[in-house]
């Protein structure tokens, strides 16, 4: 490893030098601006760094587990000072059933059915796997490329099957208030005239066809309107192949839509022995396109095993699955090695549980397990990303209650969650429900106070991968304060009470790879990240990840997700400038371990002439009274030097300052710098941080080097 120390203490004597002249020969002057912090104890944001700044571990390669729980890079890891950790549960993410336990029961009594994993105690559980759904609908999805649409892969044997936990059995509601629908793109406009459908069992005796006018029906769903073909209502629907001819004329439209609102109720290939085997829609193959003028169909579905097939999205699919479809090449941390490892740093951890592709027994097994065993839990995340998916959110809402009445009949006490929805900057909207209503959180929490059932939702998580990869300039840096203020304004407004948290439980950059996550861009944003989430009044914010992972080509260079500038054997080299923007915030900033701290309201008055807020400023006071001022510097180009007034201004007071000796630390341009050489990319100077202590007075200004993080630590003068 290049860095042999923690922060090069040689290396730093001369790294900081000119940050110690700058402090000290730069007293308060006309250039110098302000920083306000209101000290008032009722405006403070009371805080436990043990509980609301943490780290995540998801899915890895399997090869790279016992490198990732290695003692040395556990260490590493561990370094960089974060928390709690969130256990990440992928699965969901590639359409794949979670086996948390290897050892269980399948309901078919062989190697097939709905997999409940063993609540006993027995061997280790060192890994863990998805099984890949074998009546999937969805075309695309993450890690796709060898998974596909059931819907139009030209196998007449094969078919899409829904969700049964969505049916009347189950959600004690009649089927038409959670319609299930198919959605096939054909990525360009065509002329549709006619659909032929073959079904299988369950089929749908009521559903409508339908096409769509507007922008984008799936990802801008208030974008357009979805209108039934003047013939494609049908009531008294009988299963098997149906062709209808929808329409004389043509219709031009992208995409179609079949809307199933009453089911057959008839059982599937796998057996009436199950009741869910005989709930919900089923099709084997979809059609459609117009006529000739010879009277022949013509098709305009490309049926094809793969990613080439006319896409088709689904608004769920039937969990059932087979041994044979496990998927060994990623890996799901086994919940033995997580909890007994030390990645969790002795904290209480969040954890999973399935629940778009899952079963309630399922999830039931997983926490009478993890009790068991004694391990800590602090929350339960209920699903993952249903938006993603486009689960509509009364669908969630049904499973959500199923899953939360399961749960607390084994521990009252489990506070459960959800929706853990994509990194989204704005509401999340959905097609118009009856009542014209789009805002998917909104309905979600309709759906739970109108069953009587809001009490069931302890918190409400969310991922924030806030700028589009390929995009990304310094001036995003402007803006990332805003965009999280606004993203907790946007689900209070959409009807979350105000004592149900708000957390963020996955972060980085961007949802892919780019070059600026590993340059000095990646330490200033992630801080401004953090302290803005906190100073907005969210409970929780979990960094991601916190293992290595490679240095990887991406958008206009080669960069990483993680801490650590790794090879392909997750080898660290260096690292990274989140890593030091990590220790900055847990280790300089704040105090792990030592209990509540209170985040005071903060302002700055420096400002570019566009109206930017150049530098961004975090209050903390310590348990032990000192104060932790964590300062960003985003000014490309020039230094700025602050004065820091402390305010009551309730009480009359006149304005407090630091005394005595400041503890100043600042990490930024002159630390590090990013080298983009492709698979040689490295930094240099790549840190460590510069620290001094510094006489100050109440007449002091404070240097903030240029695109820099900087905290300033001490106590307060008396008034």
């Amino acid at each position: 490893m290049k860095v042999n120390d923690t922060w090069r203490t040689q290396a730093a004597t001369w790294t900081l030098l000119p940050v110690i002249l700058l402090m000290i020969c730069f007293p308060r002057g006309a250039g110098a601006q302000t920083i306000h912090v209101d000290i008032a104890p009722a405006r403070a944001i009371k805080f436990d760094p043990d509980a609301a700044l943490g780290s995540s571990m998801d899915i890895l390669q399997h090869n790279q587990v016992d490198t990732v729980y290695s003692e040395q890079v556990l260490k590493e890891s561990l370094s960089a000072g974060w928390g709690p950790i969130t256990y990440r549960q992928n699965t969901e993410l590639t359409v794949a059933a979670w086996h948390w336990n290897p050892n269980g029961a399948w309901s078919d009594g062989a190697q097939s059915g709905y997999f409940t994993g063993s609540a006993e105690p027995k061997e280790f559980l060192r890994n863990s796997f998805g099984y890949p759904l074998p009546h999937r609908g969805n075309t695309r999805g993450d890690d796709s490329a060898d998974k596909f649409s059931r819907l139009t892969d030209g196998n007449p044997g094969s078919y899409w099957k829904s969700n049964p936990y969505l049916t009347k059995r189950f959600t004690k509601e009649d089927d038409a208030q959670h319609p299930q629908w198919i959605v096939v793109d054909f990525e360009s406009l065509q002329e549709i005239t006619a659909i032929r459908i073959a079904w299988a069992n369950p089929y749908a005796r009521k559903y409508d066809v339908q096409y769509w006018t507007g922008g984008e029906a799936l990802d801008k769903q208030t974008s357009g309107l979805w209108t039934t073909f003047p013939s494609g209502e049908i009531e008294d629907g009988k299963g098997g192949i149906v062709m209808l001819k929808l329409s004389s004329l043509p219709v031009l439209t992208r995409y179609l839509r079949i809307w199933m609102t009453e089911s057959s109720n008839t059982c599937d290939t796998h057996g009436s022995d199950d009741l869910r085997n005989c709930a919900g829609y089923a099709v084997n193959e979809i059609y459609a396109g117009n006529f000739t003028a010879a009277g022949e169909f013509v098709d305009l579905i490309v049926h094809a095993a793969g990613q080439n097939q006319t896409p088709t999205f689904v608004s769920s699919i039937d969990p059932w699955h087979t041994a044979a479809d496990i998927d060994a090449r990623r890996d799901q941390t086994g919940f033995d090695l997580f909890f007994t490892s030390g990645i969790t740093n002795h904290l209480p951890a969040m954890i999973p549980v399935s629940l778009l592709y899952g079963t309630p027994e399922d999830s039931v097994a997983e926490l009478a397990y993890l009790k068991k065993r004694g391990y800590p839990i602090s929350y339960v995340e209920i699903g993952e990303e249903p938006d993603g998916k486009k689960t509509m959110p009364e669908d969630y809402g049904a499973l959500y209650l199923q899953w939360a009445e399961a749960l607390h009949r084994l521990d009252p006490k489990l506070k459960l969650g959800g929706p853990i929805f994509e990194g989204v900057n704005e509401d999340i909207k959905v097609w118009p429900d009856a009542r014209g209503r789009t805002s998917w959180m909104g309905r979600f929490v309709d759906y739970l106070k109108e069953h009587g059932r809001l009490g069931d939702l302890t918190f409400v998580s969310f991922e924030h991968y806030p700028f589009p990869p390929c995009e990304v300039t310094w001036a995003d840096l402007y803006r990332e304060p805003e965009l999280v203020r606004h993203i907790l304004q946007v689900w209070r407004d959409d009807g979350v009470p105000e004592n149900v948290p708000l957390m963020i439980t996955e972060s980085n950059l961007s949802w892919a790879l780019t070059e600026p996550m590993t340059d000095l861009f990646a330490a200033l944003w992630l801080a401004d990240n953090a302290g803005s989430f906190l100073a907005s009044g969210g409970a929780a914010f979990y960094h991601s990840p916190i293992q290595p992972e490679p240095l990887r080509p991406g958008c206009h260079g080669w960069s990483t997700y993680g801490n650590f500038v790794a090879n392909d054997k997750l080898e660290i080299s260096q690292r990274s400038s989140q890593y030091f923007a990590s220790r900055m915030i847990n280790v300089e900033w704040v105090k792990h371990g030592a209990g509540m701290h209170q985040l005071a309201p903060a302002s700055s008055d420096v400002t570019d002439d566009a109206g930017h807020t150049l530098v961004t400023v975090y209050a903390a006071k310590r348990p032990d009274d000192e104060w932790s001022l964590m300062l960003i510097n985003k000014d490309p180009s020039n230094a700025h030097e602050v004065k820091i007034e402390f305010d009551d201004a309730g009480s009359g007071s006149p304005s407090r300052h630091f005394a005595d000796v400041v503890t100043a630390v600042t990490f930024g341009a002159d630390q590090y710098v990013w080298h983009p050489q492709g698979a040689k990319s490295h930094a240099d100077p790549d840190g460590p941080p510069a620290s001094t202590s510094i006489k100050v007075t109440s007449s002091a200004g404070f240097m903030l080097p240029k695109a820099s993080v900087t905290v300033l630590r001490g106590k307060l003068d008396r008034n």
